[in-house]
């Protein structure tokens, strides 16, 4: 078996050096085209809820009331975006932003209940259009899809200082975002 060195990352491929590129390769388009995924979740989204607010919300849902830093943290964006989200949501009546107790110059963030029936309307437009375009699909194949992509994600964010050796993911690594209380943990909103 030959084993190829990526420059790059030092990392040995094993499998041969054609094998291992085509398949890293294809694993890269599919990726690039799952623009195509996101577009059609985008076009879900109502006019007055933009795929960064609908995030603000969900990750508010999913780990409760938080700073605006936090937030930040776990959209892995800058505050500047963080702060336009959280406006535009606010404006809105979805999100209430009051003074933390610990430290009176930050903000808490909390969905509304005016908040919650937004996110349940994004989460059935999501869960409808996942049905209609994975009809074909199995119960099985859809929890497959979801454990892989799940690993995957996994890989990226284990892999830097102070994360996890490959194949050994403990869910302590430093470079981990939130747990979702339910053994899962995403910076995505859905």
């Amino acid at each position: 078996m030959v084993a190829l060195s990526n420059k790059m990352t030092g990392v040995m491929m094993s499998g041969g050096p054609v094998a291992a590129r085509s398949q890293y390769e294809e694993l890269a388009r599919q990726l690039s085209a799952i623009g195509a995924v996101k577009r059609g979740l985008a076009r879900t989204l109502p006019a007055e809820c933009p795929a960064g607010s609908a995030a603000v919300l969900a990750l508010l849902s999913r780990h409760g009331e938080m700073r605006i830093s936090s937030l930040a943290e776990l959209l892995d964006v800058d505050m500047s975006v963080t702060s336009r989200h959280v406006a535009h949501v606010a404006e809105r009546g979805w999100i209430e932003r009051s003074p933390d107790p610990a430290d009176k110059r930050s903000r808490i963030l909390r969905l509304t209940p005016a908040g919650v029936g937004v996110l349940s309307d994004l989460n059935c437009r999501t869960t409808e259009m996942f049905a209609h375009h994975l009809q074909d699909w199995s119960d099985e194949e859809v929890g497959q899809l979801n454990s892989l992509l799940a690993r995957l994600r996994d890989s990226f964010s284990c892999r830097g200082s102070g994360g996890c050796a490959p194949g050994r993911h403990s869910g302590d690594c430093r470079s981990r975002p939130a747990d979702n209380n339910d053994g899962s943990y995403t910076r995505t909103p859905v």
